[in-house]
């Protein structure tokens, strides 16, 4: 038996292999990584030193999980893996993960050997969706200058756009094409319109059909003074952990939808209820005249 730290020591039933216990390995005794080692058990975060039984058994992380999905042909698992190889399913953590290291000029190898743990698990944590234990994220921090909140996104309930700025950044033009791929994705967008008290902008859920962009709302709230007037309606992303995003705008007149057969095909089109909750009935509609769009990316972003 050997493990690396941030592997998984998972103690099964000898009859009928359901786990009993399992902790994340976060000490190491001999070079090698043959017991015995010490265990933060998950059930009650106390760290104990194991030598492992015969009902034991080492979860590699990366490796099984490259076992089971099927590593891309090409892909090695000893040292020198290159992580742009790997099937891509980053979650936000593995991007963070990745862009503070390329921020600091790293190799995968580099930032694992300072971690302790093997380059074939770090590539696994920044190109898939992972949760390693406490014990690897302090690590990490540590090895790329980091704290642990930042790494777990500690700073999402702040505004986006707090990172810091792409050092070659580049800013571009969207065409038609592009913007309307952009908004036909659907989500929330943000509606802005004069309203009695001034300018106001509302974000809100909204969909595409045929080219139009539509949204649901109570016929008393703010938004239905949009009726009959030209508004702005806004999307963007924002890509923190890259520092990079776009954003798209579309000017034009909004109105009521009132034929049945259009209501009908706009509720069907709805992929979720407004988030605000409520009853809203009325369905308006955002009859485009101006559409434009911008992205920033790096100088070698696509």
């Amino acid at each position: 038996m050997y493990a690396h730290l941030g592997d998984r020591l998972i103690v099964e039933s000898p009859s009928t292999g359901v786990t009993r216990r399992d902790g994340e390995i976060v000490g190491l005794h001999h070079d090698d990584g043959t017991p015995p080692y010490d265990v933060r058990w998950s059930d009650t975060g106390d760290v104990t030193l194991v030598f492992p039984g015969p009902d034991a058994r080492v979860n590699h992380g990366a490796e099984e999980a490259e076992a089971s999905q099927g590593a891309p042909s090409g892909v090695s698992r000893g040292e020198g893996v290159d992580s742009s190889l790997i099937a891509v399913g980053a979650g936000d953590l593995g991007r963070r993960l990745a862009a503070a290291r390329r921020r600091r000029g790293l190799s995968l190898e580099q930032v694992a050997r300072r971690a302790r743990m093997a380059p074939q698990y770090l590539a696994y944590l920044e190109t898939h969706t992972a949760d390693p234990g406490f014990g690897s994220l302090v690590r990490l921090a540590d090895a790329l200058g980091t704290t642990y909140a930042e790494l777990q996104g500690g700073g999402a309930d702040r505004p986006p756009g707090q990172g810091a700025a792409l050092r070659n950044p580049t800013l571009r033009d969207l065409d038609e094409k592009e913007c309307r791929a952009l908004l036909s994705a659907h989500g929330v967008g943000r509606l802005a319109l004069n309203t009695p008290d001034g300018p106001a902008v509302f974000p809100l859920n909204y969909v595409v059909s045929q080219g139009t962009i539509a949204f649901r709302t109570d016929p008393d709230a703010a938004t239905a003074a949009a009726v009959d007037s030209e508004v702005a309606f806004e999307v963007d992303h924002i890509d923190d952990p890259m520092s990079q995003g776009w954003s798209v705008l579309a000017v034009g007149r909004c109105r009521a939808v009132t034929d049945p057969e259009e209501v009908r095909r706009l509720a069907e089109k709805a992929h979720t209820e407004p988030w605000a909750g409520g009853r809203r009935t009325m369905w308006l509609a955002v009859e485009t005249e101006r559409l434009t769009g911008r992205r920033i990316t790096s100088v070698s972003g696509s």
